[in-house]
């Protein structure tokens, strides 16, 4: 008996002699892919609705501003003077404004602003550190100002160093009705620096010292005149501030004052010990 042959329609199998074979017909490929195309979609957009939820539509509200560096100020006060921008949103967060808002805070030296996603803004203040104070007029009062290492003016809202010892008192510099935030005159700038560099020394030798008086002269030069803390003796030097000076005063006031008892002004200024004693009408008499 001969093989039947026989030749399916399309969708069918074809069968020839003892061979079945399945054939894979294009619509159930599309099938697949279509479904493929879809679970993608939907994928996608549940990812979307995620990075939605989670990041935009938070960054869409207003920023959250974090401070670091904060010492003598108080963070409300801060956020009070970028008031213009705190409200915005992330996106519209622009950090130059913000920079340019603290940049007029007379005690902050430098400001560093990052921003986080979603919402965070994180400002980086570097305070100015004060070396010396003065007192100035301000609208009729007399308030004490501290002086940094670059001579500038600025307040101290928490008063954490007006009770340092390490904060010598400078007197006699012309800076009356001068506004915080402007700097002293430029020939009293190196003393705020030599004043700077003996306060990084071990030695805490302001803690001896209550005032540093500036007394201008005709050329246009100046002196100092140091007061000891538990002395009634002033001290005469030139317009530098050493180390050197500094003990050199200590030992001349404990050599002076133990062989005079009524010492009025040890003058260092020219390398050797002079003094002036008070006499008993009350007038000074040099030794």
């Amino acid at each position: 008996m001969s093989d039947i042959v026989f030749h399916g329609f399309d969708n069918f199998d074809s069968v020839q002699g003892d061979e079945v074979k399945r054939v894979d017909t294009p619509k159930s490929d599309k099938r697949i892919a279509l479904v493929k195309i879809i679970i993608s979609i939907l994928a996608i957009i549940f990812l979307i609705e995620i990075f939605v939820y989670l990041f935009l539509k938070p960054s869409m509200g207003n920023v959250e501003i974090v401070w670091d560096g904060v010492v003598s100020y108080e963070e409300s006060s801060l956020t009070n003077f970028i008031e213009p921008v705190k409200n915005r949103n992330l996106l519209s967060f622009k950090p130059s404004e913000a920079k340019a808002l603290l940049s007029t805070v007379p005690g902050i030296e430098d400001v560093q602003i990052e921003k986080r996603f979603p919402k965070t803004v994180l400002i980086r203040v570097k305070e100015r550190t004060p070396v010396a104070m003065t007192f100035v007029t301000l609208e009729g009062r007399t308030v004490p100002v501290m002086i940094d290492r670059n001579g500038v003016l600025f307040m101290n809202e928490s008063l954490k160093y007006s009770a340092s010892t390490s904060i010598p008192l400078i007197s006699g510099i012309p800076v009356e009705n001068i506004p915080e935030g402007m700097r002293i005159p430029t020939k009293y700038r190196d003393l705020m620096g030599q004043i700077a560099y003996i306060q990084s020394l071990s030695q805490p030798y302001f803690s001896a010292i209550s005032e540093i008086h500036v007394v201008p002269k005709n050329s246009g030069n100046y002196e100092l005149v140091l007061y000891p803390v538990h002395s009634r003796t002033k001290v005469l030097t030139g317009r530098q501030l050493s180390e050197d000076d500094l003990q050199y005063m200590m030992v001349a006031l404990d050599a002076v004052n133990t062989l005079e008892p009524d010492v009025e002004v040890i003058d260092l200024r020219y390398g050797s010990i002079a003094y002036r004693v008070r006499g008993s009408s009350g007038e000074s008499v040099e030794r």
